[in-house]
């Protein structure tokens, strides 16, 4: 084949050299800062002083179940354990498409424009079948993700029972040593989780929608018997309406059941997250419950009661995390599978013999 004339059309002609798409001396520098672990205690210093991205760091070093972070985490832990106490926290849940994201938001915006500092702990549920998690929570609070007085962290749900991240807990203790006052935990949806956040949280919020037949669920007991308020959202245009009629059975439904150990008695109210309208009321509710159960002293009791559910809770997820993880437990675990599935064996006495030879060890 006869190669195209160098003067011709098909010539190839050297042009300009591009120049580098990224600073070479910045990228090193970058690279270098990242791999430069800060210690415990450089971390615990940033986050008092309010540093965002340290509390980042700490939450993910906390989230990691490397076992070789463990020491490191609870030493952070440890050192914001005396600043922190000083928020409240609310609990928000509804199942999906009732719009809590939305919600958030627009309640966070309010908050800040009060001078609040607000921090969203907001938790996705993870896949069953790839475990990934979208983690979309600040591309929906677009708005909320800018001020400079909220913080948004979403964290997957993993294997934790009912979607509760296994260390939410220990995330909002960093948070109010960060120096926010006002905590919001988003749940996944109405289920198993919501009892894990009801022992985390001061304020227990429950987040309905009128016309998609939630106003039978208002006979139930359970969530209902859980939430300190419950917020009718998407009352505008042509919902106005069905949102007041639910609003009125819910106000019923919340007669039928007995009185709060607290001495509160849940209130029902209407919103809308995307008009920005009944979000002030929802927050006078709150603040009048804080009121009444600060003056009664509940709120102090139910902290120091869920003080000591999670210490329960952390020796329960550490005796099975180091279950699991044992070498010789792996192995018999194992073969004990394959025994149960085969019928060789029963359930009941495989579990017992692997605990008997754990506890032996």
């Amino acid at each position: 084949m006869k190669k195209p004339d160098k003067k011709s059309a098909l010539a190839e002609i050297h042009g300009v050299d591009q120049p580098d798409a990224v600073n070479q001396s910045v990228a090193n520098a970058v690279q270098k800062f990242r791999r430069k672990q800060p210690t415990a205690q450089e971390l615990i210093e940033a986050i008092l002083k309010g540093d965002k991205i340290a509390l980042s760091r700490a939450i993910t070093l906390i989230e990691s179940t490397n076992p070789e972070h463990l020491e490191r985490a609870n030493e952070v832990i440890q050192g914001c354990l005396p600043y922190a106490n000083k928020s409240v926290r609310i609990g928000i849940t509804g199942v999906p498409g009732v719009g809590k994201s939305t919600f958030i938001e627009a309640f966070g915006k309010y908050l800040t424009s009060l001078g609040k500092k607000v921090a969203v702990l907001a938790v996705d549920p993870s896949s069953s079948i790839s475990h990934g998690s979208i983690l979309g929570d600040k591309t929906r609070m677009e708005e909320l993700v800018k001020d400079e007085n909220a913080y948004i962290r979403p964290s997957a749900s993993g294997d934790s029972l009912g979607g509760v991240a296994r260390k939410t807990r220990e995330s909002i203790m960093l948070c109010e040593a960060c120096g926010f006052d006002t905590i919001i935990i988003e749940t996944v949806g109405v289920g198993q989780s919501e009892t894990a956040v009801h022992s985390m949280v001061d304020f227990f919020l429950l987040l309905k929608i009128a016309g998609a037949g939630d106003e039978l669920q208002g006979i139930k007991r359970g969530i209902m018997e859980m939430a300190d308020t419950i917020v009718i959202n998407k009352a505008d245009g042509d919902n106005i309406a069905k949102a007041k009629l639910a609003k009125t059975e819910f106000n019923r439904a919340l007669h039928l059941f007995p009185a709060k150990n607290s001495g509160w008695i849940p209130k029902v109210t209407t919103c809308s997250a995307f008009e920005k309208t009944g979000i002030d009321k929802v927050w006078e509710i709150i603040a009048e419950y804080f009121e009444l159960t600060k003056e009664n002293n509940y709120f102090e009791q139910k902290r120091k009661e869920q003080n000591q559910y999670w210490m329960l809770e952390t020796i329960n997820e550490q005796l099975k995390n180091r279950f699991y993880s044992h070498p010789e437990i792996m192995s018999l675990l194992e073969q004990n599978k394959k025994a149960v599935q085969n019928n060789e064996l029963s359930p009941f006495a495989a579990a017992q013999m692997l605990l008997e030879k754990y506890f032996n060890f």
